[in-house]
């Protein structure tokens, strides 16, 4: 999958979860869990065969880590 393909989400909760499936047929899960003054986001996803698992979990830290800054800078 390159960076830039869209990606629609096939199920959605508002304030709760995301749902979608990549490309190659891998699912991604998102869960936001309310918290007393936060939110945790948690996100799932089924590893890829062509790189190591801890490779990918890197990654997608890298991502959720963007975000958060993105979030926080919007206060």
């Amino acid at each position: 999958m390159a960076a830039l393909d869209l990606i629609l989400a096939e199920r959605i909760k508002t304030n709760e979860y995301i749902a979608y499936t990549l490309d190659d047929g891998r699912k991604v899960t998102i869960t936001f869990v309310s918290l007393e003054n936060e939110t945790r986001i948690v996100e799932t996803f089924e590893a890829e065969e062509s790189n190591p698992v801890e490779m990918q979990e890197a990654g997608w830290q890298a991502f959720m880590d963007n975000f958060k800054r993105y979030c926080e800078s919007q206060n």
